[in-house]
């Protein structure tokens, strides 16, 4: 697999935006915050120059409001502010190079300072969880070194010979979640959509991913090149780079290798109900009642 021709890992200028910060006597924003928003809005439709994204209101809105809370489980360390805090790193970056007028830089100022405000409150509620969320919130709750893979796994073997119902109250227990009805708040419903949260996150990111090469090597047909063999011929070892470059990212942004632990050898933690299980929820109940989670909203999603 030639990463170089296929391009698939974002390439955020995290250390150039944090070091220009410095310079300029910025308050700083953590490093990891500035990485996750660089990098959604590199997969998303900002347009860059000099490897910068260029904000405007609505790309502002969907990062904020639409996206962060689906990946982003903030360190305990960083504020919940952070993620406003890097945006508007961002937005002095492009009103430094001429991008922004003084009266815009304002403008998206203020934007970002109340979408932060509304993600810090999205971060909380319990069914725009997504699995990899959720056992981060678990896991630095028990206090486990999440730097440490077996150590990671050493917890998630413990956590899966609990009862059902003790998991659920290992759940309702957790102080960096909105816990209006205790333990019966974590509904069969809640769970059914904190799995499909799951999915179509993951998905989401590897239509982006996707989208990312496909535009990096229209350049290769403009110059009469080949194309790599993963596209030309083995397109299911593309899928797989894919794949696994939307667990790594996954990772950076929660707990390293956890997304795909969950999705692979622990997927009775964190099942990702298929259609026969939806549909036999809805039968069930009689109604449709999962919560919306705002996730096929992009074409890219629903193919």
């Amino acid at each position: 697999m030639d990463q170089d021709d296929l391009r698939l890992a974002p390439r955020p200028h995290t250390a150039e935006l944090l070091r220009w910060a410095e310079e300029q006597g910025l308050s700083p924003a953590p490093e990891a915050a500035v990485a996750a928003v660089l990098t959604l809005l590199e997969l998303g439709d900002a347009q860059l120059h000099d490897g910068f994204p260029e904000l405007t209101s609505p790309l502002l809105q969907e990062l904020l409001y639409e996206r962060l809370h689906l990946y982003v489980q903030p360190l305990p360390e960083q504020p919940q502010h952070a993620y406003g805090d890097a945006v508007r790193l961002l937005i002095d970056h492009q009103r430094a190079a001429k991008r922004l007028n003084a009266k815009r830089q304002q403008r998206l100022h203020e934007e970002a300072e109340w979408q932060g405000e509304l993600l810090a409150g999205l971060l909380r509620q319990p069914h725009l969880l997504t699995w990899p969320r959720l056992y981060t919130l678990l896991l630095r709750e028990a206090g486990v070194d999440t730097a440490d893979p077996a150590a990671v796994r050493a917890w998630l073997d413990g956590f899966r010979t609990l009862a059902e119902p003790e998991r659920i109250a290992a759940f309702a227990a957790l102080t960096g979640l909105e816990q209006p009805e205790g333990e019966e708040g974590w509904t069969e419903g809640v769970l059914l959509s904190i799995g499909m949260a799951t999915d179509g996150a993951r998905l989401l990111v590897e239509n982006r991913l996707m989208q990312r090469s496909y535009r990096n090597l229209a350049g290769l047909n403009a110059l009469g090149l080949p194309m790599p063999a993963e596209l030309s011929g083995d397109f299911p070892a593309f899928e797989v780079a894919v794949q696994a470059e939307a667990l790594r990212l996954l990772g950076e942004w929660t707990v390293p290798a956890l997304p795909e632990l969950l999705l692979t050898e622990y997927q009775d933690l964190a099942p990702e109900p298929g259609a026969a299980e939806v549909d036999g929820y809805i039968v069930r109940r009689g109604l449709v009642d999962l919560p919306d989670l705002g996730l096929w909203t992009d074409d890219e999603a629903q193919a």
